[in-house]
């Protein structure tokens, strides 16, 4: 995971923390965005770049827990790793039941904070893909006319084009014009990338009564 635009976002008011972090992150080439409170983290403008966020259990105002929860309802989906100086085994299983990766004590270990952050962005990166993939397949989907999205539907149900001549009750040769299309606009040359992408969108095979 080489991407060196990848953004390590800090929250924790400890300033000398904060510094220490800054040092280690920037060892390995990484972008480093150091807050003091969520407050100031939501204020912020950031980059939209993959990466993640390291956050202390006790927070300015509120718990990092409480703040993790907040996150989801303002629409930052930034993998979270926790430090602390307090850290118990109750706080450490809901931080991780709520989608932490990880869960590091102070003084927290650098080795162990660079290999949490490393799975960190590597879970981003592809949650990421996913997303862009899903884009271009919805992207996609909105370029076939209705009858060629009704023969996608077809095709993932593994039925031939006669098949699905005599459903739609039309000829064989209309039905391949009308795929041929289908496919070259989902930018896909087998039925099995279709199914595939199709399963991505949501978008359920025709079931023949």
């Amino acid at each position: 995971m080489g991407d060196v635009t990848a953004v390590v976002f800090v929250i924790d008011n400890d300033p000398s923390m904060r510094a220490a972090l800054e040092d280690l992150v920037g060892s390995v080439a990484l972008g480093l965005q150091p807050f003091a409170s969520p407050q100031e983290f939501l204020a912020s403008r950031r980059p939209d770049a993959p990466g993640c966020l390291v956050l202390d259990v006790r927070l300015p105002g509120m718990s990092g827990l409480t703040f993790q929860k907040q996150l989801a309802r303002v629409g930052v989906d930034l993998p979270v790793i926790f430090i602390t100086g307090h850290g118990d085994i109750r706080t450490s299983v809901r931080a991780m039941k709520a989608g932490a990766i990880d869960f590091l004590t102070k003084p927290v270990d650098g080795e162990a904070l660079l290999a949490a952050i490393e799975r960190a962005r590597g879970e981003d990166a592809e949650k990421r893909e996913l997303q862009d993939e899903r884009a271009s397949i919805t992207a996609n989907l909105a370029k076939l006319t209705p009858r060629e999205r009704e023969v996608l539907t077809h095709v993932i149900a593994g039925r031939l084009n006669k098949q699905i001549a005599s459903d739609l009750g039309t000829v064989e040769k209309t039905i391949k014009v009308h795929r041929g299309r289908m496919m070259s606009k989902m930018g896909v040359h087998s039925v099995a990338e279709l199914v595939r992408i199709a399963e991505r969108a949501g978008v359920a095979p025709h079931n023949k009564q």
